[in-house]
């Protein structure tokens, strides 16, 4: 099988930065040992206006059947002469992309040593692929990877030229150019050729879902087809499937930080204070949390769906917080977050109080037990509706802090923005958003379920017909008569 990576240079960038970034030097030809054979790279062409690196992986046929015997979804066939005479020498599939992932390890993680600028940077791209084996045809093709920026070109190939009434082969000669980093690019392959031939040599487990994730990471989550690229590359394991999709759904919390959230929100508060200066309503909603956590004298909590972190860091400029939490499923959302806050620049003293952590709010956490308070703010309606009771429990009946607070946008004043078309909801990742009535039910019975009472307070200017932009709910673990709190129900 066979795939080839071209550029093209200018006056200040030469096109063979390529092998740099390759970690491949363009003036010799290297082989590589692979479970399943030997991958070649070379160099077509190397000048300084043009680039192009192939990779030719040899796959031995009586190697994959033996390492390959009950693995996965798409080895050989189980016939005796099907397992040795097949497409998978020839065809794209996931033994190119493992082999992709080990001989340009560097590149597919954006490394550099040599040039560690080049990484980031924009490249006119070319990737060809001449034999891709596509279940769902040049269509699908163009459904996966134009949503990415690339042009796609998705030739069919014939069964037999010689007989052309016999029609197309389920094989496409695939084309993509476009402007990409070439690990973004890397790592869209790795996952979307699998996906295409909708099989995998190898049996396919759990730490295949922070493989997805990982090399998912940044352009998944948005995908329009992230449901059939999940399944797929998941070989249809269900269990692995909603892992997977429950995390990417929560990695989308991420993109709606409050910066982008709340852009609707500061119009809205813009036009609604016209003789004041406008506090944007990200501010108020943190304001209220603070002034409901200092109301509960609470000392340590957790930031659920931290995101970026910006809760955390008000959080540390008030010393009456001792122990700060921020957990969140997206690891670049952690990233960044440690960005943001630079707890390298702080003194121990203040480093010390501070901790993120990877998780996901729809399972059990040991490590979020014993604390005081713990904080939902713009989460819920990230969550498809039929998962709410996984964290519910995952909040209120494992973890059990003595006040929980919950934010949450209030869909009866949507009418009030003039930008927000009628019927949408605030961001495209949001899976509802409630009335007050609503989010009033749903708050009582998870109160009533596990021995809390709650409260809710308007956030942001409250219309007298539609209420306020923003709900909050807090909630406060009830005692019984001995002063013990109450069990869950």
């Amino acid at each position: 099988m066979f795939l080839t990576i071209s550029t093209t240079g200018d006056s200040g960038r030469p096109a063979t930065d390529l092998g740099f970034l390759l970690h491949k030097h363009p003036e010799r030809a290297q082989r590589f040992s692979t479970a399943q054979g030997t991958a070649h790279v070379f160099y077509p062409e190397a000048t300084e206006e043009r680039c192009t690196a192939a990779l030719l992986l040899e796959v031995d046929p009586v190697a994959l059947v033996r390492r390959g015997k009950g693995k996965g979804r798409g080895g050989a066939p189980d016939s005796a002469l099907a397992q040795y005479v097949n497409d998978r020498p020839y065809a794209a599939s996931s033994l190119l992309a493992v082999a992709l992932a080990g001989v340009f390890s560097s590149a597919l993680k954006g490394q550099c040593q040599a040039r560690p600028e080049l990484p980031a940077r924009l490249l006119p791209l070319r990737i060809v692929v001449p034999a891709l084996p596509a279940r769902g045809g040049p269509a699908l093709v163009e459904r996966l990877f134009a949503p990415l920026g690339w042009k796609v070109t998705a030739q069919p190939v014939v069964l037999d030229e010689n007989f052309p009434q016999w029609g197309d082969s389920r094989y496409v000669s695939l084309t993509l150019e476009g402007e990409s980093t070439l690990a973004e690019a890397l790592r869209q392959l790795y996952v979307l050729l699998p996906v295409l031939d909708d099989a995998k040599h190898y049996w396919v487990a759990a730490d295949e879902v922070d493989k997805l994730l990982r090399h998912g990471e940044g352009w998944l989550e948005n995908h329009p087809e992230h449901r059939l690229i999940t399944n797929r590359f998941l070989t249809r394991r269900w269990s692995l499937t909603r892992d997977a999709l429950e995390r990417l759904a929560l990695a989308r919390l991420a993109e709606a930080d409050d910066t982008e959230a709340g852009e609707l929100d500061n119009a809205v508060d813009e036009r609604a204070d016209t003789e004041d200066k406008p506090l944007p309503l990200a501010v108020r909603r943190r304001e209220a949390i603070l002034a409901a956590l200092r109301a509960s004298g609470a000392a340590r909590v957790l930031d659920l769906g931290c995101g970026q972190g910006q809760l955390v860091g008000e959080l540390l400029k008030d010393v009456r917080f001792t122990e700060i939490v921020g957990v969140d499923v997206s690891v670049r959302a952690l990233k960044e977050a440690a960005r943001r806050l630079r707890p390298e620049r702080m003194g121990e003293r203040q480093a010390a109080r501070v901790r993120l952590l990877q998780g996901s709010l729809a399972y059990t956490d040991r490590r979020l037990a014993g604390y005081d308070a713990a904080v939902l703010s713009e989460v819920i309606e990230h969550l498809d509706l039929p998962r709410l009771p996984a964290l519910e429990y995952a909040v209120f009946g494992a973890a059990r802090p003595r006040t929980v607070i919950v934010t949450t946008p209030n869909v009866e004043y949507n009418v009030r923005w003039e930008s927000l078309p009628a019927g949408h909801v605030r961001h495209s990742d949001h899976r509802f958003e409630w009335t007050r009535q609503e989010f009033r039910d749903w708050a009582g019975e998870v109160a009533q379920r596990h021995g809390y009472a709650v409260e809710f307070t308007p956030v942001g200017p409250e219309d007298p017909e539609v209420g306020p932009p923003t709900q909050m709910a807090v909630f406060t673990q009830q005692r019984t008569s001995t002063g013990k709190e109450a069990d869950a129900a």
